[in-house]
């Protein structure tokens, strides 16, 4: 079999076993189990501190001891047995050690696949500039593909979605032992210090305040990510609680209408080269964060009949938002560094977004929802004036029947139902990115340099 498709089908299930909950995760959390905003937001930042550990300590392993694709394979095996425990497991606080124990799993091997890939490229002698861009895009498919797939057989909002991760990630754990042998390089000075191999020494660049300023915005545009990839999902599929929208497509396939965020993604990376020439790295970092104000800001207005197009246009800027910022930024710090430092520089920029940010923004996100914009409605009067229904509504009943409430003679609930205000949520985050875009405005000063130049010039060809 030709190596490029075999790495092809490595890429589409690593990003498969991950797209299969991850955007639906909330639908579980909150319709099924029907537990708090807190809680829901530390189990999204069960990646991020994931994120700050785990990928140089399997890097150190796979660089002294295990084959890459070996430690790799082990990795998702064992992912694939958190994956099939979770549906077990029913209190939050032990679901957030499961799903931690489920990152510190599947986070590292991310940075390994492309390590097996890197490698086998260059063991068959293949143009890695060119073979590689392929064959990752193919990781994107995958994440789409199993956020249809988790869609269309209905288990968005059930267990059966961790199934069919685990059933994928066992699937993919036993292929990678038949992928090429990548032995370890063991290019690691046995007199390296420990702080030195996890990388730690990478932040003495926060003594240079320019980069400092742009891995504090890293952090913050970090955590706009994990806001939309939290709630984003279930966002669109609480408008069934509203009876004029719950025969929608939104609703019915709101995993399928938030794939058109993976798929502007795939099709805004071949729009950067353009826009960097035009406009160079700090504004398409500007245009990256105003796309985050229209995507939250148009999910703010969105609903699945009159402003259906707001929903969709969100989820196309989408693509712009993640693409230009990390791309920009990852330029950015290869161009603003010496060689010396430029491997850490970029180690610390995806620290900063993907560790420190993801953290930030799950943890912060779930407290302000649960304590700010969480409505509690004790009396189906209420209840049906939010959701914009009369209260004999047979939807209504049948809602409030769900959420195990009685209602009393008097119309009042034998306990208490609470809803999420959706659009004073995404409002908050559309100011939240709007602060951090002036404000990046003002302070990160940076001109058009040569190096810049030279650089935007190779991703062009």
């Amino acid at each position: 079999m030709n190596i490029k498709f075999r790495l092809t089908i490595m890429s589409f299930m690593q990003f498969f076993v991950w797209g299969a909950w991850l955007i639906t995760i909330a639908n579980y959390w909150f319709g099924t189990k029907q537990w708090d905003g807190t809680q829901f937001g530390a189990i999204f930042a069960t990646m991020g501190f994931a994120s700050l550990f785990m990928p140089t300590i399997t890097g150190i392993i796979a660089d002294k001891w295990i084959n890459a694709e070996k430690l790799y394979a082990i990795l998702h095996i064992l992912y694939a047995g958190v994956l099939f425990y979770i549906p077990q497991v029913e209190s939050p606080n032990a679901f957030f050690w499961v799903m931690m124990l489920a990152m510190c799993f599947y986070m590292p091997t991310i940075s390994l696949s492309n390590s097996i890939s890197y490698t086998t490229l260059k063991s068959s002698n293949v143009d890695l500039v060119k073979s590689f861009p392929p064959i990752r895009v193919w990781g994107t498919v995958g994440f789409i593909a199993a956020m249809w797939i988790t869609n269309l057989t209905g288990s968005k909002a059930s267990a059966y979605q961790f199934y069919i991760a685990g059933i994928g990630a066992l699937g993919l754990g036993i292929y990678a032992l038949t992928l090429p042998q990548c032995k370890p390089s063991k290019l690691i000075d046995e007199k390296t210090t420990f702080a030195k191999k996890l990388g730690l020494e990478a932040f003495k660049l926060f003594a240079n305040y320019k980069m400092a300023l742009f891995f504090v915005f890293s952090m913050f545009l970090g955590g706009a990510l994990q806001l939309t990839n939290a709630y984003g999902d279930v966002f669109l599929d609480e408008f069934k609680h509203f009876p004029k929208y719950v025969d929608s497509f939104v609703v019915k396939y709101s995993t399928i209408i938030m794939s058109i965020s993976q798929i502007s993604e795939t099709l805004f990376i071949l729009a950067i080269p353009f826009f960097l020439k035009r406009f160079g790295i700090k504004k398409v970092m500007v245009i990256a964060m105003l796309a985050w104000v229209f995507r939250f800001g148009l999910f703010a207005y969105g609903d699945p009949a009159g402003n259906l197009w707001m929903i969709i246009m969100s989820c196309v800027v989408y693509g712009m938002a993640f693409d230009f910022f990390n791309i920009s930024g990852s330029l950015f710090v290869e161009t603003a560094t010496t060689a010396k430092t430029r491997s850490s520089a970029q180690g610390l920029f995806m620290m900063m977004t993907n560790g420190f940010g993801a953290v930030f923004g799950s943890l912060v996100s779930g407290w302000m929802i649960d304590k700010y914009f969480t409505k509690t409605f004790i009396d189906i009067d209420s209840t049906s004036k939010f959701v914009g229904s009369e209260p004999t509504n047979s939807h209504l009943l049948a809602f409030v029947k769900t959420q195990g409430v009685k209602i009393l003679d008097n119309g009042t609930f034998d306990k208490a139902i609470n809803m999420k205000d959706w659009n004073n949520i995404w409002l908050s985050f559309t100011i939240y990115a709007l602060i951090i875009t002036v404000l990046f405005i003002i302070f990160f000063k940076h001109k058009h340099n040569r190096a810049e130049a030279e650089a935007i010039e190779a991703i062009s060809h």
